[in-house]
């Protein structure tokens, strides 16, 4: 049964009779153009598959067939709907009408059949390469208002503006040049101090690693230089009248001065040893003078020798062990100076001023100062008046000859650090150059010894004191005896930074460290970790070799046997901070000791056994265990400073 509206087969490529029109325009009044419908909502009707780019194109412009007017004709009239649809011919008259109109205006798009909404298709963008330009930055916005909207500027606001800029550009001149002056002077600067470290001569002296330093940790900071004067006949030494090699073989060292400078710089110690001073000399390395090289051959130690002839046969490294024993000072640099070196450095500083209460006559080296008085000498004179050791008029041998030395050091002192010198280069060049020349040297550099003379400018001349170590008189070999009491409290004094005889400085805080407030019970520790110093403070000797003998059998490390400097009211183990625990375990073994913090014994544990020792020990406490060890202070003194002790102030300008 066929369909009425089934006029024949449709046309190829046309719509379907009973598809809906391509447009509808409803006609409101003749001169409103028609509108378009809305497009029905793609959820309303099933997606369409993908069009032919023939099919896609629109229906308005596709030719119809006599067929398809009838169906649209025939479905107009059953459907009332319809009356306000556009046939395809009224549609293009309409727009042939339009671009009649509109000549110039762009042809308007196709309309689009209604259908399911599609995605526009994305972007495509080029990948990046080499070639690819880079993105153009924003400029910023600009703020104020433009260069030709501003007013224009007065002759006397352009006259500032241009004063300004010349200004800028003369201070930009100046710091470029200062820049350049400050490089320049710092390699200038640097090429001196290595042209004049170069004319350093070099010894091996120093013995950093020495057991016989005394509280290691107490001197960092400290500076210490072992200073001699070496009386060698050979080059130039012999032409200014030093003598010839004939009257004297090899060098000795006719001045030997040891010089302390605390790591604050509020002081400076000098203290001067007898040439002639009686010493134990330990086993050293024979020394060639000529050479200042060390020859191998072993020299084994001996007692009852002169300080001189220490180093006339171990060189500087035997004199720097010998004078570290005495002492207990770590000596870290080293400083040997002939004559001639000395002669210079008085003539660079344009001579030293001294003075004599009588005429200076010495029957070996004859008339040195003809006038009493003040008076300024030179270097040929100077090397002469520090010399004379046979000056009838001083009566006292070799200790006339260093106080003598130790006032003309403080004057040279005085001139060496003036700004008569540090501050006029030619006269300070000339001081180091002579200084470098003439000496050898270890761990002395030239820009610490300016930096060391630039600290004691600040220093006052009243905190520069000149010690002669005291002696009691001569054996029967002609070596001066050592007072070794006195000597053990000078040196205590300068570690511990103690006043000394004749020192203008302000007063110090006292360093005598308070009682440790203890939180936590003493363990007892292993006695083969603890070295032990053993002192007799009692009136029964032999007590001390005893008692370090019955000590040992315990495992405790006996370092050194002695004799007390100072006094003891008891028994007392005394320590340095940080070695309670040993302190402690070394008092367990002896009946009724006690503990005391002190200073200056750094790992080192010293037992005083003071007239209340029983003379027996016991066994100390069981490693590991609490010990309840009594703490006092103050039971143990150092030994006094001799009351006669002789020194020399650096302020001291008086003539003597």
């Amino acid at each position: 049964m066929g369909d009425d509206r089934d006029s024949g087969p449709p046309a190829p490529e046309g719509r379907a009779p009973w598809e809906r029109p391509i447009s509808r325009v409803r006609q409101h009044s003749s001169d409103v153009p028609p509108s378009t419908s809305t497009p029905r909502s793609s959820s309303s009707r099933p997606p369409a598959a993908p069009q032919s780019p023939r099919q896609s194109e629109p229906d308005e412009l596709q030719p119809r067939s006599p067929s398809d007017s009838g169906r649209l004709s025939r479905l107009g009239k059953r459907s009332p709907k319809l009356t306000d649809s556009v046939s395809v011919a009224e549609l293009v008259g309409k727009m042939a009408d339009d671009d009649k109109r509109a000549p110039e205006a762009p042809a308007p798009a196709p309309i689009a059949a209604a259908g399911p909404d599609v995605e526009a298709p994305t972007e495509k963008i080029d990948p990046i390469t080499d070639d690819t330009p880079p993105p153009v930055s924003a400029q910023p916005e600009a703020v104020g208002a433009p260069a030709d909207d501003r007013p224009a500027l007065t002759r006397l606001a352009m006259s500032k503006v241009r004063r300004r800029k010349r200004v800028r550009n003369v201070a930009r001149g100046f710091v470029s040049i200062i820049a350049i002056l400050a490089v320049a002077l710092t390699g200038v600067v640097w090429g001196y101090l290595r042209s004049t470290d170069r004319g350093f001569a070099q010894v091996a002296a120093l013995d950093p690693d020495s057991t016989d330093v005394v509280d290691a940790a107490g001197q960092y900071g400290d500076e210490t230089y072992l200073i001699v004067g070496t009386d060698t006949r050979a080059g130039a030494s012999g032409e200014i009248g030093a003598g010839t090699v004939e009257d004297a073989e090899g060098a000795r060292s006719d001045t030997v001065m040891l010089v302390n400078i605390p790591a604050d710089r509020s002081r400076v110690v000098a203290v001067s040893f007898p040439r002639d001073l009686d010493v134990t000399r330990p086993e050293c390395e024979a020394f060639d003078n000529d050479t200042n090289t060390y020859t191998g051959e072993m020299y084994p130690a001996a007692d009852g020798d002169k300080l001189n002839a220490t180093y006339a046969l171990g060189g500087p490294k035997c004199l720097v062990k010998t004078i570290q024993k005495i002492s207990g000072l770590k000596i870290g640099h080293f400083v040997g100076m002939d004559f001639a070196g000395f002669e210079s450095m008085v003539d660079e500083v344009g001579g030293v001023d001294v003075c004599t209460p009588q005429p200076l006559v010495d029957y070996e080296l004859g008339t040195v100062l003809a006038q009493p008085g003040e008076q300024r000498i030179d270097g040929r004179t100077a090397l002469n008046y520090v010399r004379a050791r046979h000056v009838d008029s001083e009566g006292n041998g070799d200790y006339g000859r260093i106080k003598r030395q130790q006032r003309f050091l403080s004057s040279l002192l005085r001139s060496a650090l003036s700004n008569k010198v540090l501050l006029d280069p030619g006269k300070l060049n000339g001081f180091v150059n002579a200084f470098t020349s003439d000496t050898f040297v270890e761990n002395v550099k030239t820009q610490d010894l300016v930096t060391l003379g630039r600290s004691l400018q600040n220093v006052d001349a009243g905190a520069v004191t000149f010690l002669t170590l005291p002696t009691a008189g001569t054996n029967d070999w002609g070596n001066e005896i050592p007072m070794d009491d006195a000597i053990a409290a000078i040196f205590s004094a300068i570690i511990n930074d103690d006043p000394l005889p004749g020192e203008e400085r302000e007063e110090t805080t006292s360093t005598t460290p308070a009682p440790p407030q203890q939180t936590a019970p003493l363990l007892a520790v292993d006695p083969t970790t603890v070295s032990i110093q053993v002192s007799n403070a009692s009136e029964t000797a032999g007590m001390a070799a005893t008692a370090s003998e019955e000590l040992s059998t315990y495992g405790f490390q006996i370092v050194n046997v002695g004799n007390f400097v100072g006094t003891a009211t008891q028994t007392v183990v005394r320590y340095s901070e940080g070695q309670e625990s040993e302190a402690a375990t070394v008092a367990s073994a002896i009946p009724g000791a006690v503990i005391e913090q002190s200073q200056g014994l750094d790992s080192l544990v010293e037992v005083v056994l003071g007239s209340d020792y029983p003379g027996y020990t016991n066994a100390p406490t069981t490693f590991g265990e609490p010990i309840d060890a009594t703490q006092v202070q103050g039971s143990t003194e150092g030994a006094a400073l001799p009351t006669d002790l002789a020194f020399t102030n650096a302020a001291d300008d008086t003539c003597a």
